[in-house]
């Protein structure tokens, strides 16, 4: 008998029912709910006068819309005023727990579920946003799922999947000095493209993956999306259990719980339908040039030549790039720091350590949005906003901000920013706003010296 992966032992524990020749009833342990993909959800459920089966196993909070200036309501914007709203009721309604603005634990869902503890190794969960699969860091199933899923797993606590391909990515050797997880995943879209994980499910591993912080895990699983991936999970050890027992929401019965934790990886004999193995050393700083994150190369690196691709000679011709150029020493006008790829307190640490007695280049506006409240809170602790406002930059409010054009934190057009998130397609940050994806390290160097 074969040996079984991560993926298959997490995936055998919750499935409720094989249809035969079809998909498997997949049970859900938890559910992260957000403003934008959840109203029409519970219309559906009212009108077929349904209730959440197990309201406990979701947690909503508001993070696409949020403003990060303050939170005064309602909104600007009448359309986020409303989701923001229909959250907020629907919730009170069928007393799901929610964590709204101004809450001590708000902020944006995939930084508070693992932060608060609701996120736990050996669990399946989805939300109705593709970068759910970030909780997949932590050793679970985690994938984002669509409105009318959303509304069936509120219903049943179950949603019917197929099982996907599964993918070995193994990472060996050190990261060199000043490469984060960021540019990791940004090397993987650079080598191998944005579809090489269509149809899998990635598990990274290796003595690379181990070395990795959980908030670097977080950023690795969270690009995996970008990899075409339907998700990507790390198998759970002490640095997880450790990242956990802090948290709000860590078992009680620590010690058993963590025993079925330890036996959270794939089998020396597992069979993988995909292996790509990878070394760390070769692993340079990464920085994207156009409109898919695929389009990513060294930082030093000479933009390549692809004049027969017309989706190619379009994405340059939006960026105001060329073949043959180098970014370095190309000026930007704006930073964005933040998101739920590093929105976290490990990445505002290293910006931190960046800007720390400079100045914020003149004629660069950058934004420091922190992924929760929490983080927000450290960040002041460690005398971090006092390091980002002498330099000059604005710290904000917890939210989604600027990592896509839903709110108020828009780039103006034709600006370039430089950014932390996940997504640089055309108008991802606003109408015409040109954006380059790096690290926080990366972003804080362009934020003093005013470019690349």
């Amino acid at each position: 008998m074969k040996g079984k992966t991560l993926f298959d032992k997490i995936w055998e524990a919750h499935v409720v029912k094989t249809i035969k020749d079809g998909p498997d009833v997949l049970f859900i342990d938890r559910q992260y709910m957000h403003e934008v993909t959840s109203p029409a959800a519970f219309e559906g459920l009212r009108q077929r006068g349904i209730k959440p089966l197990m309201p406990n196993r979701i947690t909503a909070a508001c993070d696409h819309n949020v403003p990060t200036i303050n939170y005064k309501r309602p909104v600007d914007d009448p359309l986020s005023e409303a989701q923001i709203a229909a959250l907020e009721r629907n919730t009170q309604q069928f007393e799901i727990p929610f964590y709204g603005l101004g809450n001590p634990c708000n902020g944006i869902l995939h930084v508070i579920g693992p932060e608060l503890g609701l996120t736990q190794p050996g669990m399946t969960i989805v939300c109705g946003d593709s970068h759910t699969s970030t909780h997949g860091a932590l050793g679970c199933i985690a994938f984002g799922i669509g409105t009318s899923e959303v509304e069936t797993v509120t219903a049943t606590q179950c949603l019917l999947q197929y099982k996907p391909q599964q993918m070995n990515i193994i990472v060996e050797g050190t990261l060199q000095k000043g490469v984060t997880s960021k540019d990791l995943a940004l090397y993987l879209l650079y080598k191998y493209g944005t579809d090489f994980g269509t149809g899998f499910f990635i598990e990274f591993s290796g003595s690379t993956i181990k070395n990795l912080s959980v908030e670097s895990r977080m950023t690795l699983c969270n690009m995996s999306i970008e990899m075409g991936a339907r998700g990507a999970l790390i198998a759970p050890d002490s640095r997880t259990i450790e990242y956990i027992k802090n948290t709000p929401n860590a078992p009680k019965d620590c010690g058993k719980t963590v025993k079925h934790w330890q036996s959270l990886f794939s089998d020396s004999d597992a069979v993988f339908d995909k292996i790509i193995k990878v070394n760390a050393d070769e692993v340079p700083v990464m920085i994207t040039y156009g409109t898919n994150p695929g389009m990513a190369m060294p930082l030093d690196g000479v933009i390549p030549d692809r004049t027969d691709d017309k989706k190619f000679v379009r994405a340059l011709r939006y960026m105001g790039f060329s073949s043959g150029e180098k970014l370095i020493g190309k000026h930007i006008q704006n930073v964005f720091i933040g998101s739920c790829t590093n929105g976290r307190i490990e990445d505002f640490r290293l910006a931190a350590e960046i800007m720390r007695g400079k100045k914020v280049a003149e004629g660069v506006t950058v934004w420091i949005v922190p992924g929760s409240n929490h983080v927000l809170e450290q960040i002041k602790a460690e005398g971090l906003d006092t390091i980002f406002t002498n330099a000059g930059a604005e710290v904000r409010l917890p939210g989604c901000s600027a990592c896509l054009g839903m709110n108020a934190d828009k780039i103006p057009s034709g600006n370039y920013c430089v950014s932390t998130s996940n997504r640089n397609f055309e108008g991802r940050q606003g109408a015409g706003a040109r954006t380059i994806l790096a690290s926080p390290i990366t972003a804080a160097w362009a934020a003093v010296k005013g470019k690349i």
